[in-house]
């Protein structure tokens, strides 16, 4: 069974606020990968990262899709129903 993602309506036509981790910038820690909320255009750490700002954020907001910021990469994924979601 494919899930396929039910809040691809809620995507804003944001940017990324930082060129890096919002919170590990302020703190001066360290990430592994970024992406950013589709939302409101935060930019969190992922979840191999240790402080896994992203996922907080979607936690504390509840916005619901990110998008990869690493070179090459174009998918996102949606939190809420745990599926990737392909970007054009």
């Amino acid at each position: 069974m494919t899930v396929k993602c039910t809040h691809l309506n809620q995507l804003q036509a944001v940017k990324p606020r930082s060129h890096g981790c919002e919170e590990c910038l302020a703190t001066g820690d360290t990430w592994v990968h970024l992406r950013f909320c589709l939302t409101c255009g935060h930019v969190g750490c992922c979840d191999s990262s240790k402080n896994k700002h992203a996922t907080k954020h979607f936690h504390s907001t509840d916005h619901p899709l990110i998008k990869s910021l690493e070179p090459g990469e174009n998918w996102g994924w949606c939190y809420v129903d745990k599926t990737l979601v392909h970007l054009s």
